[in-house]
């Protein structure tokens, strides 16, 4: 089984992923939180040259959180 990769939407601040959509909320210098539905799901960070994301509760798994700071950071880096 394929899964389709993250997709950012930069002007619109979210990103879709396996059929979802999460609203990318900045935090700080590449630090976001995620949320569903206004509800925060995780956060997402650069750190060190790196993408990576951190669950909070079980509404998203690393791996996906991973997915979104990838397809995110890829497409805001300059």
């Amino acid at each position: 089984m394929t899964t389709s990769p993250a997709v950012a939407d930069v002007p619109n601040k979210s990103v879709s992923f396996e059929g979802t959509s999460y609203t990318i909320q900045e935090l700080g210098d590449d630090s976001f939180t995620v949320l569903v539905k206004g509800v925060p799901v995780g956060r997402i960070v650069y750190t060190f040259g790196a993408a990576n994301g951190v669950p909070e509760g079980d509404a998203a798994s690393e791996d996906t959180l991973y997915a979104i700071a990838e397809a995110w950071f890829t497409a805001t880096a300059e």
